[in-house]
């Protein structure tokens, strides 16, 4: 059987020339605690060896308010430890703007970003995606605010998140600078951008996938109907080779992948983001990861 390449524990952040980890930490449930209880998860995932963190103004609000509660937490994090700056990526989204659904617009970018680099307490951000595009928002528009968020050293790269093929390829054409990064959801029971160009496209663009939900929001530890228990079994099978979990082996199926996403995991408990790293461990052969496609599909392979 012909086996897949290592993973790496490091890759480069598409054209950018940033080196970050294989596996990143999201905070889309990092509110909601005190800042010491916060800053003890931080220096847990740095220990785990991800230096990849990826926040969003939108995380921490629960419908009503919280809006940039997880960022503001961030900051004062980074605020009490400077030093944590440097052992770090900072990633971060914005453009959903309450009430309102989307807003792409150079007036609303440029206050996004303005307000994520005062809540983060920090002079620049390493990556800034937006969150969900905006339909109403030219592309030229967009592109012109986000160059100028570059131009004066508020972001260092830009990224796109939940952005369909089309809609990546009309913000690179009016863009002078490379789309780093895509974010799309990928699991083991999400295998749309595997076989619908979004990841063939990322790497044409050399773009970085970061995989949001790659546990399929916990259908891959609590399968909830026939294809998920498939999914789980295949998943256990190659688990129990490795003596590892179910969802390290999850995240090691995702980055197996050519076009190296990198899973966004999103507990928030230090023994489960360590447990996560397992999946640098995995040496796939394409008989095993197929496999795990087949059963995701529910059909055999043409």
């Amino acid at each position: 059987m012909s086996d897949l390449p290592n993973i790496s524990p490091t890759r480069q952040l598409g054209q950018s020339g940033i080196e970050v980890t294989s596996m990143a930490w999201g905070m889309w449930r990092f509110a909601g605690r005190d800042v010491a209880e916060a800053a003890r998860l931080v220096h847990a995932v740095l220990d785990c060896g991800i230096t990849l963190f990826d926040t969003a103004d939108i995380y921490g609000f629960n419908g009503t308010d919280g809006f940039g509660d997880a960022e503001s937490l961030f900051g004062e994090v980074l605020s009490k430890d400077k030093g944590l700056r440097d052992r770090m990526i900072v990633a971060s989204k914005g453009g959903i703007m309450l009430p309102l659904p989307y807003d792409s617009s150079a007036a609303y970018l440029e206050t996004a970003i303005d307000a994520t680099l005062s809540r983060l307490a920090l002079d620049t951000i390493a990556l800034w995606q937006i969150h969900r595009p905006d339909i109403l928002a030219h592309p030229q528009e967009t592109a012109r605010a986000l160059e100028k968020a570059v131009q004066s050293g508020k972001i260092q790269c830009v990224g796109v998140s939940n952005f369909t093929q089309s809609q990546i390829a009309a913000l690179n054409h009016f863009l002078d600078q490379p789309i780093v990064s895509t974010q799309p959801e990928i699991s083991a029971l999400r295998i749309d951008p595997m076989e619908n160009g979004e990841l063939d496209q990322a790497m044409v663009m050399d773009m970085t996938p970061l995989a949001w939900s790659p546990l399929a929001g916990g259908r891959i530890a609590s399968p909830d109907d026939d294809r998920a228990q498939a999914v789980a079994k295949e998943l256990d099978r190659i688990a129990e080779t490795f003596g590892i979990s179910r969802a390290a082996t999850a995240y090691s199926w995702i980055m197996a992948h050519p076009s190296r996403p990198i899973p966004i995991i999103g507990s928030q408990r230090a023994d489960r983001v360590a447990d996560a790293m397992d999946a640098m461990t995995v040496q796939w052969n394409r008989q095993d990861w197929y496999a795990v496609l087949v059963a995701a599909r529910g059909v055999p392979l043409p």
